[in-house]
């Protein structure tokens, strides 16, 4: 689609609407690879495993979270599919054409926190490789810098640059690069499941985990009841969509690119239920395996490479996550903030310095590490913070809009959606109030019950969507219109 008459401030080459769509089904389905098959999502599932307390619990609980994952996936990338835009110019529709510049820093500051912490775990695993050779040993243990060990920061450092290589040469390289990236990590978990079962003796679906040791391992993921209860199932469920929630809101940044929605319904089942469950069954294999060869909890990857008596096959675990962390950080923690960072200042910052800014606050979060600790306790306090920005966007298109989206107005500064001088009030107010409830009252207070926080993601959505429909809908009414 032509944009003509679009005002410099809200128009650029990099958020007009997408003029190629050669992603078929393939690379969606490999978008998804990209996103999940990374050391911090197995890191997830393997300790989401943990509070399930049985194979059985875990696949039900993995199953439905992911069949939930792919409608809300579908409801987000259908509108990419019909708009050709990315998700900050679709966020114009429901908060105003200056009004998006809010949801937009939301998801690019969000991009950054997963950017720093998937970057921290790819250099994990090639620091446990490292440590292998005497020498690398004695400086990580002796060399100490910005609360971190010289090796530590060294390899940070080197993955946060590679990064860089990729998202320089646009989105077409993107789509190039995790067209092979996601199938390689696949391969990789497959060699460490069977490698482990081989030295187990066999595949085991029966957790042999005590339930002291599941308890010791799980008292800090702030999920409610003991592992293998109810609660603790529906929470895990809870945490697996939560997971996405940065998705959810740009997934059209990638749909937009599909020729049609059937290429993306293809490879949105294929890459999320399907994938989700397979993925989650070859964590908790590994993890079971893991504990009978070494008697120990080992939910991280590289803790288990590092394990490894052959150096090739350590080597080879080693860089798989790092390919597999730069496929996730591209897909996940660099178009986005790419996109929206250009989005706020069209004129100066395009697709490329959007990417460079979200690396380089990721660079300067590194000393702080605010991703250490209890994976489901982070993933839930970032995934909350978006809830109310997917609540509104969804009600808007689905039930006040109908799927209609005027897309040369999203262009326009005078156009249809200036509301009131560029921002919808209602969309503010009700995300001011979602975000009450999903981040600020279970975060920073102790009003709301402790298992709040676990669900907050669901708060958001429900409780910003349904006061921005009650707003909308009374402005609409007769009576507010005589009034």
């Amino acid at each position: 689609m032509e944009i003509r008459n679009a005002s410099p401030s809200l128009y650029n080459e990099d958020l007009a609407p997408a003029r190629e769509r050669n992603w078929g089904a393939f690379s969606i389905f490999n978008v998804w690879t990209s996103d999940v098959h990374s050391l911090w999502g197995y890191y997830l599932a393997a300790s989401l495993f943990l509070l399930c307390g049985s194979f059985v619990n875990f696949i039900l609980a993995i199953g439905v979270g992911s069949l939930v994952i792919f409608v809300l996936m579908s409801l987000i990338g259908n509108a990419g599919v019909k708009t050709g835009v990315p998700y900050p110019v679709l966020a114009r529709a429901s908060f105003g054409v200056w009004g998006a510049n809010i949801p937009a820093l939301v998801r690019a500051i969000v991009a950054c926190f997963w950017y720093g912490a998937q970057t921290a775990a790819a250099s994990g695993a090639i620091v446990a490789l490292l440590t292998r050779i005497d020498s690398f040993k004695s400086f990580h243990q002796s060399t100490h810098v910005l609360g971190h060990s010289g090796l530590e920061v060294i390899c940070f450092v080197v993955i946060w640059a590679l990064q860089l290589l990729i998202i320089q040469r646009g989105m077409e390289t993107v789509r190039r690069f995790q067209d092979w990236a996601g199938p390689a990590v696949w391969l990789m978990m497959l060699i460490l499941a069977i490698y482990l079962c081989i030295t187990a003796g066999g595949i085991s679906l029966r957790a042999p985990i005590p339930q002291d040791v599941l308890l010791e391992k799980t008292k800090d993921a702030g999920v409610p009841g003991e592992p293998g209860t109810w609660p603790a199932l529906f929470a895990v469920a809870a945490t697996w969509i939560t997971y996405f929630a940065a998705l959810y809101l740009n997934f059209c940044d990638f749909s937009r690119y599909a020729p049609d929605a059937a290429a993306l319904r293809k490879g949105n089942i294929w890459g999320l239920p399907v994938n989700l469950i397979l993925f989650s069954l070859v964590a908790g294999v590994t993890t079971i395996a893991a504990f009978n060869v070494y008697h120990e909890v080992l939910l991280h990857p590289d803790q288990i490479s590092a394990k490894f008596d052959s150096w090739f096959l350590a080597l080879l675990a080693a860089v798989t996550f790092a390919v597999a962390t730069l496929g996730i950080n591209v897909v996940a923690n660099f178009v986005s903030p790419a996109f929206d960072f250009s989005n706020v200042f069209p004129r100066q910052i395009d697709f490329k310095k959007g990417g460079y800014i979200a690396a380089l606050i990721a660079l300067v979060l590194y000393p702080f590490a605010p991703w250490e600790g209890s994976a489901a306790s982070f993933v839930g306090l970032i995934g909350a913070t978006m809830g109310p920005i997917f609540g509104i966007m969804m009600v808007d298109y689905y039930l006040i809009a109908k799927g209609r989206v005027n897309v040369p107005a999203l262009y326009q500064e005078d156009g249809e959606y200036r509301f009131q001088n560029g921002w919808n009030v209602s969309a503010l107010v009700a995300a001011a109030i979602g975000a009450l409830f999903s981040s600020i009252l279970p975060n920073f207070t102790s009003l709301l019950p402790s298992w709040w926080a676990v669900y907050g993601w669901f708060f958001g959505v429900g409780i910003a969507g349904a006061v921005y429909y009650a707003l909308r809908t009374a402005l609409a009414s007769p009576v507010a219109k005589t009034a």
